[in-house]
């Protein structure tokens, strides 16, 4: 299992991040980029835009899926990795959790799976994805997302003007909901034997209610942190 995080940046920002993972996949099996977080009549920017990212890094190979029956039906076993891009939580969760595939990709990376996460499809991976309340259009779902981050909970794009809008909400939902605030240029990678991050820069931990600014040298007191 090899699940990376991001905090929502580019191939440039996330640019040791990105080369690890494609050091990390089977160049012979295309990627499956899952665009769900966004509404359809932007997926062909999102083909261009992917592509665009993926030739940085001299690869081409992918393939990209439209619809949750679509996903459904696919088997991920044929791909190298999945790479799931953001957008909207709340919309990206409900297309996951209809036709099962929340529960497919989850066995996908519980068997030796490689997946991406940019932004929205880095919060699935929290306990609960409620955190993007005050940043996503809350659609009715239930909100638990795939817990692969310790109990921890995880809101993407911190900086100091997202800081402020959110950080009220954020001392009343972590007092149930401890949460990692990251920024666009740190990215979480997630193995069988360790939790770690890639990216120098400050995060936000909340936690019982009150935040504190932390670098990555406190990322694995953190994270270990029950």
């Amino acid at each position: 299992m090899k699940l990376y995080l991001s905090g929502g940046g580019s191939g440039k920002q996330n640019l040791y991040a990105y080369i690890n993972f494609f050091k990390s996949i089977n160049k012979n099996k295309p990627i499956l980029y899952i665009p769900l977080a966004l509404n359809c009549n932007k997926y062909n920017e999102c083909y261009k835009w992917f592509k665009k990212e993926i030739e940085y890094f001299n690869f081409t190979n992918f393939e990209m899926v439209t619809s949750s029956i679509e996903l459904s039906k696919l088997n991920l076993n044929n791909y190298s990795s999945l790479f799931i891009g953001g957008g909207n939580t709340y919309k990206l969760l409900k297309e996951l959790q209809e036709n099962s595939n929340l529960e497919k990709i989850k066995n996908f990376l519980l068997n030796d799976g490689i997946v991406y996460g940019g932004s929205a499809g880095a919060i699935i991976f929290g306990k609960d994805i409620d955190g993007c309340l005050l940043t996503d259009k809350k659609i009715d779902i239930d909100t638990k997302g795939l817990n692969f981050l310790n109990n921890y909970s995880l809101l993407c794009h911190f900086n100091k003007s997202n800081l402020k809008l959110n950080e009220n909400y954020l001392k009343e939902y972590s007092k149930m909901n401890k949460l990692i605030f990251l920024p666009e240029e740190d990215v979480i990678v997630i193995t069988d034997k360790k939790i770690r991050i890639i990216g120098n820069k400050e995060y936000c931990l909340f936690y019982k209610g009150t935040p504190f600014i932390h670098n990555s040298s406190n990322f694995k007191k953190d994270i270990n942190n029950e």
